[in-house]
Protein backbone atom coordinates (compact mmCIF):
# COMPACT_ATOMS: atom_id res chain seq x y z
CA UNK A 1 0.00 0.00 0.00
CA UNK A 2 1.21 3.50 -0.83
CA UNK A 3 1.47 5.33 2.19
CA UNK A 4 1.09 9.11 0.94
CA UNK A 5 0.43 11.92 3.60
CA UNK A 6 -2.21 14.12 3.59
CA UNK A 7 -2.87 16.55 1.04
CA UNK A 8 -3.12 19.78 3.18
CA UNK A 9 -4.13 22.55 1.19
CA UNK A 10 -6.79 20.40 -0.76
CA UNK A 11 -8.28 19.18 2.52
CA UNK A 12 -8.44 22.96 3.89
CA UNK A 13 -10.12 24.10 0.69
CA UNK A 14 -12.33 20.97 0.99
CA UNK A 15 -13.48 21.77 4.64
CA UNK A 16 -14.23 25.23 4.56
CA UNK A 17 -14.91 26.94 1.08
CA UNK A 18 -18.53 26.05 1.66
CA UNK A 19 -19.05 28.07 4.86
CA UNK A 20 -22.26 29.41 4.56
CA UNK A 21 -21.35 32.82 3.36
CA UNK A 22 -18.05 32.39 2.65
CA UNK A 23 -15.82 35.13 0.91
CA UNK A 24 -13.34 33.33 -0.72
CA UNK A 25 -10.24 34.36 -1.18
CA UNK A 26 -8.17 31.24 -0.71
CA UNK A 27 -9.73 30.28 -4.86
CA UNK A 28 -6.65 30.08 -6.75
CA UNK A 29 -8.67 30.28 -10.32
CA UNK A 30 -9.10 33.34 -11.93
CA UNK A 31 -12.85 34.09 -11.38
CA UNK A 32 -14.98 31.13 -13.31
CA UNK A 33 -17.33 32.18 -15.91
CA UNK A 34 -19.78 30.70 -17.66
CA UNK A 35 -20.60 29.01 -20.78
CA UNK A 36 -22.89 32.06 -21.91
CA UNK A 37 -20.40 34.77 -20.82
CA UNK A 38 -17.67 32.41 -22.44
CA UNK A 39 -19.34 33.27 -25.50
CA UNK A 40 -19.39 36.81 -25.64
CA UNK A 41 -15.37 36.79 -25.86
CA UNK A 42 -15.80 34.99 -29.68
CA UNK A 43 -14.47 37.33 -31.87
CA UNK A 44 -16.36 35.87 -35.05
CA UNK A 45 -19.38 37.35 -34.15
CA UNK A 46 -20.59 33.81 -32.81
CA UNK A 47 -21.94 34.84 -29.38
CA UNK A 48 -24.85 32.18 -28.75
CA UNK A 49 -23.82 30.03 -26.19
CA UNK A 50 -25.16 27.40 -28.12
CA UNK A 51 -22.56 27.06 -30.62
CA UNK A 52 -20.02 25.49 -28.54
CA UNK A 53 -21.34 22.24 -28.23
CA UNK A 54 -22.18 19.85 -30.90
CA UNK A 55 -25.88 18.71 -29.35
CA UNK A 56 -25.64 15.78 -32.29
CA UNK A 57 -22.41 14.56 -31.52
CA UNK A 58 -22.89 10.35 -30.03
CA UNK A 59 -21.27 10.85 -26.19
CA UNK A 60 -19.18 7.58 -26.76
CA UNK A 61 -15.84 7.80 -25.29
CA UNK A 62 -13.68 10.62 -27.02
CA UNK A 63 -10.62 10.68 -29.00
CA UNK A 64 -8.09 8.56 -26.36
CA UNK A 65 -5.57 11.49 -26.15
CA UNK A 66 -7.72 13.85 -27.05
CA UNK A 67 -9.46 15.45 -30.47
CA UNK A 68 -6.74 16.74 -32.33
CA UNK A 69 -8.74 20.28 -32.66
CA UNK A 70 -7.73 20.55 -28.52
CA UNK A 71 -4.71 19.37 -28.58
CA UNK A 72 -3.46 21.86 -31.64
CA UNK A 73 -5.31 24.90 -29.86
CA UNK A 74 -2.86 23.86 -27.16
CA UNK A 75 0.36 23.43 -29.26
CA UNK A 76 -0.53 27.02 -30.43
CA UNK A 77 -0.52 28.00 -27.18
CA UNK A 78 3.47 27.30 -27.07
CA UNK A 79 4.09 28.02 -30.66
CA UNK A 80 2.74 31.63 -30.10
CA UNK A 81 3.99 32.31 -27.15
CA UNK A 82 7.84 31.72 -28.46
CA UNK A 83 7.64 34.58 -30.59
CA UNK A 84 6.34 36.82 -28.02
CA UNK A 85 8.75 35.82 -25.25
CA UNK A 86 11.92 37.17 -24.03
CA UNK A 87 14.51 36.14 -26.27
CA UNK A 88 12.96 33.09 -27.76
CA UNK A 89 15.51 29.63 -28.48
CA UNK A 90 15.73 30.09 -32.51
CA UNK A 91 15.38 27.42 -34.39
CA UNK A 92 12.96 25.68 -31.78
CA UNK A 93 10.47 23.16 -33.69
CA UNK A 94 7.09 23.98 -33.33
CA UNK A 95 4.80 22.13 -30.90
CA UNK A 96 2.66 19.21 -32.69
CA UNK A 97 -0.66 18.14 -31.22
CA UNK A 98 1.60 14.84 -31.13
CA UNK A 99 3.47 16.49 -28.61
CA UNK A 100 0.29 16.79 -26.44
CA UNK A 101 -1.91 14.48 -24.27
CA UNK A 102 -5.09 15.66 -22.27
CA UNK A 103 -5.86 14.82 -19.26
CA UNK A 104 -8.59 15.16 -16.24
CA UNK A 105 -6.79 18.31 -15.22
CA UNK A 106 -3.13 19.29 -13.88
CA UNK A 107 -3.56 17.32 -11.16
CA UNK A 108 -4.05 14.72 -13.15
CA UNK A 109 -1.19 15.27 -15.39
CA UNK A 110 1.18 16.06 -12.56
CA UNK A 111 0.06 12.54 -11.21
CA UNK A 112 0.98 11.29 -14.69
CA UNK A 113 4.62 12.24 -14.90
CA UNK A 114 5.55 11.16 -11.71
CA UNK A 115 3.75 7.73 -11.95
CA UNK A 116 5.39 6.94 -15.70
CA UNK A 117 8.46 8.39 -14.72
CA UNK A 118 9.67 8.11 -11.35
CA UNK A 119 9.93 5.31 -8.49
CA UNK A 120 12.03 3.87 -5.85
CA UNK A 121 16.05 4.50 -6.31
CA UNK A 122 15.48 7.43 -8.34
CA UNK A 123 15.92 11.37 -6.70
CA UNK A 124 13.97 13.96 -7.71
CA UNK A 125 14.94 17.95 -7.06
CA UNK A 126 12.13 19.90 -6.48
CA UNK A 127 11.60 23.43 -5.85
CA UNK A 128 9.99 24.32 -2.43
CA UNK A 129 7.37 25.93 -1.30
CA UNK A 130 5.17 24.77 -4.30
CA UNK A 131 1.86 22.39 -5.04
CA UNK A 132 2.48 19.58 -2.29
CA UNK A 133 1.81 17.30 -4.92
CA UNK A 134 5.15 18.05 -6.64
CA UNK A 135 7.05 16.39 -3.99
CA UNK A 136 4.58 14.25 -1.74
CA UNK A 137 3.87 12.52 -4.68
CA UNK A 138 7.58 11.06 -5.92
CA UNK A 139 8.17 10.44 -1.98
CA UNK A 140 5.40 8.39 -2.13
CA UNK A 141 6.60 7.04 -5.46
CA UNK A 142 9.85 5.71 -3.63
CA UNK A 143 11.88 8.66 -5.15
CA UNK A 144 14.20 10.43 -2.50
CA UNK A 145 13.19 14.16 -3.02
CA UNK A 146 15.31 17.17 -2.25
CA UNK A 147 13.56 20.41 -1.62
CA UNK A 148 15.33 23.44 -3.29
CA UNK A 149 14.77 26.26 -0.92
CA UNK A 150 13.01 29.47 -2.48
CA UNK A 151 13.34 32.64 -0.37
CA UNK A 152 11.84 35.74 0.19
CA UNK A 153 16.38 37.36 0.40
CA UNK A 154 15.96 36.12 -3.49
CA UNK A 155 12.40 37.28 -4.12
CA UNK A 156 11.35 33.79 -4.22
CA UNK A 157 13.60 33.08 -7.28
CA UNK A 158 15.56 29.32 -7.75
CA UNK A 159 19.12 30.36 -6.28
CA UNK A 160 20.65 28.24 -9.17
CA UNK A 161 24.49 28.10 -7.19
CA UNK A 162 22.56 25.88 -5.13
CA UNK A 163 21.44 23.27 -8.07
CA UNK A 164 24.60 21.34 -8.50
CA UNK A 165 25.04 20.82 -5.07
CA UNK A 166 21.97 19.10 -4.94
CA UNK A 167 22.65 16.86 -7.82
CA UNK A 168 23.22 12.84 -7.42
CA UNK A 169 24.19 10.45 -9.98
CA UNK A 170 20.59 9.22 -9.77
CA UNK A 171 19.07 12.32 -9.84
CA UNK A 172 16.34 11.62 -12.52
CA UNK A 173 14.28 14.81 -12.50
CA UNK A 174 14.52 18.58 -11.82
CA UNK A 175 11.01 19.92 -10.80
CA UNK A 176 9.90 23.80 -11.15
CA UNK A 177 6.50 25.41 -10.69
CA UNK A 178 6.09 28.98 -12.97
CA UNK A 179 4.62 31.18 -12.14
CA UNK A 180 5.47 29.76 -8.63
CA UNK A 181 2.10 28.86 -6.16
CA UNK A 182 1.80 30.03 -3.41
CA UNK A 183 4.31 33.34 -3.94
CA UNK A 184 3.31 34.06 -7.08
CA UNK A 185 7.17 34.82 -8.27
CA UNK A 186 7.70 34.36 -11.41
CA UNK A 187 11.48 32.19 -12.61
CA UNK A 188 13.12 35.09 -15.20
CA UNK A 189 14.39 33.20 -18.58
CA UNK A 190 17.90 33.78 -17.50
CA UNK A 191 17.63 31.97 -14.75
CA UNK A 192 15.51 29.26 -16.19
CA UNK A 193 18.13 28.96 -18.61
CA UNK A 194 20.62 27.92 -16.41
CA UNK A 195 18.21 25.32 -14.52
CA UNK A 196 18.30 24.20 -18.77
CA UNK A 197 22.10 24.19 -19.03
CA UNK A 198 22.43 22.24 -15.95
CA UNK A 199 19.56 19.56 -16.60
CA UNK A 200 20.99 19.12 -20.07
CA UNK A 201 24.74 18.73 -18.56
CA UNK A 202 23.49 16.21 -16.59
CA UNK A 203 20.64 14.57 -18.80
CA UNK A 204 17.93 15.33 -16.25
CA UNK A 205 14.47 15.36 -17.06
CA UNK A 206 12.88 18.74 -15.89
CA UNK A 207 9.53 19.25 -15.44
CA UNK A 208 7.61 22.37 -15.58
CA UNK A 209 4.71 23.13 -13.96
CA UNK A 210 3.27 25.95 -15.77
CA UNK A 211 -0.86 25.92 -14.73
CA UNK A 212 -0.71 29.75 -14.11
CA UNK A 213 0.86 30.24 -17.41
CA UNK A 214 0.40 32.43 -19.24
CA UNK A 215 -1.17 35.50 -16.65
CA UNK A 216 2.07 37.68 -16.78
CA UNK A 217 0.62 40.45 -15.49
CA UNK A 218 3.23 42.57 -13.54
CA UNK A 219 5.96 42.00 -16.05
CA UNK A 220 7.02 43.90 -19.64
CA UNK A 221 5.74 41.70 -22.21
CA UNK A 222 9.13 40.99 -23.60
CA UNK A 223 10.73 39.40 -20.21
CA UNK A 224 8.07 37.09 -20.19
CA UNK A 225 9.98 34.17 -19.82
CA UNK A 226 9.42 31.15 -22.26
CA UNK A 227 8.00 27.69 -21.46
CA UNK A 228 10.77 25.90 -19.97
CA UNK A 229 10.02 23.14 -23.51
CA UNK A 230 11.03 25.87 -25.56
CA UNK A 231 14.33 26.45 -24.33
CA UNK A 232 15.82 24.23 -26.97
CA UNK A 233 16.22 20.76 -24.50
CA UNK A 234 13.61 18.29 -25.46
CA UNK A 235 14.04 16.33 -22.08
CA UNK A 236 11.22 19.03 -20.71
CA UNK A 237 7.80 18.00 -19.98
CA UNK A 238 5.11 21.18 -18.96
CA UNK A 239 1.87 20.85 -17.67
CA UNK A 240 -0.83 23.36 -17.19
CA UNK A 241 -5.12 23.03 -17.47
CA UNK A 242 -7.79 25.16 -18.40
CA UNK A 243 -8.15 25.79 -14.20
CA UNK A 244 -6.63 29.02 -13.63
CA UNK A 245 -5.59 31.68 -16.47
CA UNK A 246 -8.19 30.12 -18.25
CA UNK A 247 -10.67 30.78 -15.92
CA UNK A 248 -12.93 27.37 -16.83
CA UNK A 249 -12.04 24.75 -13.85
CA UNK A 250 -15.16 23.10 -13.96
CA UNK A 251 -14.78 21.56 -17.39
CA UNK A 252 -12.04 19.41 -15.78
CA UNK A 253 -9.49 19.76 -19.03
CA UNK A 254 -5.47 19.91 -18.13
CA UNK A 255 -2.66 18.60 -20.53
CA UNK A 256 1.12 17.48 -20.71
CA UNK A 257 3.50 18.75 -23.70
CA UNK A 258 6.95 17.48 -24.28
CA UNK A 259 8.82 17.59 -27.48
CA UNK A 260 10.36 14.77 -26.26
CA UNK A 261 8.36 11.95 -28.47
CA UNK A 262 9.54 9.07 -26.22
CA UNK A 263 8.97 10.76 -22.63
CA UNK A 264 5.40 11.48 -24.28
CA UNK A 265 4.68 7.92 -24.91
CA UNK A 266 6.04 6.38 -22.15
CA UNK A 267 3.53 8.76 -20.11
CA UNK A 268 0.51 7.89 -22.52
CA UNK A 269 1.25 4.10 -22.04
CA UNK A 270 0.33 5.10 -18.10
CA UNK A 271 -2.48 7.25 -18.32
CA UNK A 272 -4.04 3.95 -20.27
CA UNK A 273 -4.71 2.46 -16.78
CA UNK A 274 -6.28 5.78 -15.54
CA UNK A 275 -7.86 7.81 -18.31
CA UNK A 276 -10.06 6.24 -21.21
CA UNK A 277 -10.17 10.03 -22.87
CA UNK A 278 -11.54 13.32 -21.21
CA UNK A 279 -15.56 13.79 -21.49
CA UNK A 280 -16.21 14.85 -24.52
CA UNK A 281 -18.62 17.62 -23.84
CA UNK A 282 -15.20 19.35 -21.56
CA UNK A 283 -12.85 18.55 -24.83
CA UNK A 284 -15.63 20.68 -27.00
CA UNK A 285 -15.94 23.87 -24.26
CA UNK A 286 -11.86 23.76 -23.98
CA UNK A 287 -10.75 23.76 -27.73
CA UNK A 288 -13.73 26.74 -28.38
CA UNK A 289 -11.86 28.78 -25.47
CA UNK A 290 -8.63 28.31 -27.07
CA UNK A 291 -9.65 28.87 -30.43
CA UNK A 292 -8.07 32.22 -31.90
CA UNK A 293 -11.31 33.32 -32.43
CA UNK A 294 -12.19 33.23 -28.22
CA UNK A 295 -8.49 32.49 -26.92
CA UNK A 296 -7.11 36.58 -27.18
CA UNK A 297 -10.62 38.09 -25.27
CA UNK A 298 -10.64 35.35 -22.61
CA UNK A 299 -6.78 35.93 -21.22
CA UNK A 300 -7.06 39.78 -21.75
CA UNK A 301 -10.38 39.79 -19.37
CA UNK A 302 -8.07 37.31 -17.11
CA UNK A 303 -5.01 39.64 -17.21
CA UNK A 304 -7.20 42.44 -16.73
CA UNK A 305 -8.78 41.15 -13.40
CA UNK A 306 -5.47 40.26 -12.48
CA UNK A 307 -3.95 43.91 -12.76
CA UNK A 308 -6.87 45.53 -10.92
CA UNK A 309 -6.77 43.56 -7.90
CA UNK A 310 -2.96 43.11 -7.18
CA UNK A 311 -3.36 46.96 -7.14
CA UNK A 312 -6.04 47.03 -4.96
CA UNK A 313 -4.42 44.02 -2.20
CA UNK A 314 -1.02 45.65 -3.02
CA UNK A 315 -1.83 48.75 -1.85
CA UNK A 316 -4.21 47.73 1.14
CA UNK A 317 -1.06 45.72 2.51
CA UNK A 318 1.06 48.81 2.33
CA UNK A 319 -1.60 50.99 4.13
CA UNK A 320 -1.15 47.96 6.69
CA UNK A 321 2.65 47.82 6.79
CA UNK A 322 2.48 47.43 10.70
CA UNK A 323 0.35 44.57 11.17
CA UNK A 324 1.41 42.70 7.55
CA UNK A 325 3.86 42.56 4.38
CA UNK A 326 4.33 40.26 1.16
CA UNK A 327 6.72 40.32 -1.69
CA UNK A 328 4.35 41.37 -4.56
CA UNK A 329 3.69 38.40 -7.21
CA UNK A 330 4.26 39.12 -10.90
CA UNK A 331 2.10 36.53 -12.25
CA UNK A 332 -0.19 33.89 -11.96
CA UNK A 333 -3.43 34.30 -8.88
CA UNK A 334 -1.65 33.94 -5.69
CA UNK A 335 0.36 35.88 -3.16
CA UNK A 336 1.70 34.84 0.46
CA UNK A 337 1.30 37.57 3.11
CA UNK A 338 2.68 37.42 6.90
CA UNK A 339 0.15 38.96 9.18
CA UNK A 340 1.94 39.88 13.10
CA UNK A 341 0.74 41.08 16.35
CA UNK A 342 1.53 44.65 17.18
CA UNK A 343 4.32 43.97 19.05
CA UNK A 344 5.81 42.51 15.61
CA UNK A 345 5.76 38.28 16.49
CA UNK A 346 3.98 36.68 13.90
CA UNK A 347 0.45 35.43 14.37
CA UNK A 348 -0.50 32.10 14.43
CA UNK A 349 -1.16 31.16 10.64
CA UNK A 350 -3.65 28.18 11.01
CA UNK A 351 -5.56 29.95 13.95
CA UNK A 352 -5.36 33.27 12.60
CA UNK A 353 -7.34 31.66 9.59
CA UNK A 354 -9.87 30.23 11.24
CA UNK A 355 -10.53 32.86 14.01
CA UNK A 356 -10.87 35.57 10.52
CA UNK A 357 -13.57 32.83 9.26
CA UNK A 358 -15.45 32.44 12.20
CA UNK A 359 -15.58 36.28 13.01
CA UNK A 360 -15.63 37.61 9.17
CA UNK A 361 -16.47 34.99 6.76
CA UNK A 362 -13.10 35.79 5.12
CA UNK A 363 -11.41 32.56 3.61
CA UNK A 364 -7.93 31.70 2.94
CA UNK A 365 -4.69 29.15 3.57
CA UNK A 366 -2.46 28.82 6.48
CA UNK A 367 1.15 28.80 4.82
CA UNK A 368 2.54 26.71 8.06
CA UNK A 369 0.15 23.91 7.08
CA UNK A 370 -0.50 24.15 3.47
CA UNK A 371 3.18 24.78 2.27
CA UNK A 372 5.21 24.16 5.24
CA UNK A 373 6.20 20.39 5.00
CA UNK A 374 7.28 20.88 8.34
CA UNK A 375 9.53 23.35 7.97
CA UNK A 376 6.97 25.44 9.52
CA UNK A 377 9.42 28.47 11.11
CA UNK A 378 9.48 29.76 7.55
CA UNK A 379 6.03 30.24 6.90
CA UNK A 380 5.09 31.62 10.47
CA UNK A 381 2.51 33.90 10.37
CA UNK A 382 1.53 33.79 6.43
CA UNK A 383 -1.72 32.91 4.71
CA UNK A 384 -1.99 32.38 1.02
CA UNK A 385 -4.45 35.11 -1.28
CA UNK A 386 -5.58 34.45 -4.12
CA UNK A 387 -6.62 37.59 -5.38
CA UNK A 388 -8.27 37.16 -9.22
CA UNK A 389 -11.47 36.66 -7.90
CA UNK A 390 -14.74 38.57 -8.47
CA UNK A 391 -13.11 42.83 -7.88
CA UNK A 392 -16.15 42.79 -5.04
CA UNK A 393 -15.64 39.72 -3.40
CA UNK A 394 -11.79 40.83 -2.66
CA UNK A 395 -12.99 44.63 -1.56
CA UNK A 396 -15.62 42.94 0.93
CA UNK A 397 -13.34 40.45 2.17
CA UNK A 398 -10.75 43.38 2.73
CA UNK A 399 -12.90 45.50 4.11
CA UNK A 400 -13.95 42.68 6.60
CA UNK A 401 -10.45 42.18 7.63
CA UNK A 402 -9.75 45.53 8.06
CA UNK A 403 -12.63 45.34 11.41
CA UNK A 404 -10.70 42.20 12.26
CA UNK A 405 -7.42 44.07 12.25
CA UNK A 406 -8.83 46.84 13.93
CA UNK A 407 -10.28 44.33 16.92
CA UNK A 408 -7.98 42.15 17.15
CA UNK A 409 -4.44 43.27 15.88
CA UNK A 410 -4.10 46.85 16.35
Amino acid sequence: MVKIPAFEVEQWMDKYETTPGVLNIAETCCASISLEQLAQFNSDGEKDARSLINFFTPLTYGPIRGSDELRRNIAALYNDDEGTSAAPVPNTPSLTPDDVLVTQGAISANHLVFYSLVGPGDHVICVFPTYQQLYSVPESLGAQVTLWELTPEHAYIPDVTQLETMIKSNTKMIVINNPNNPTGATIPRPILAEIIGIARKHDIIVFSDEVYRPLFHSLPPHSHPPSAISMGYSKVISTSSMSKAWALAGIRVGWIASRDSSLIETIASARDYTTISVSQLDDQVARYALSAAVRPQLIQRNLELSRTNLLLLDQWVLDRSSVCSWSKPTAGTTGIVQFRHKDGTPVDDEAFCKDVLDKTKVMFLPASRCFGHGRTSAFNGFVRIGYVNETGVLRQALEKLDTYIADYLM
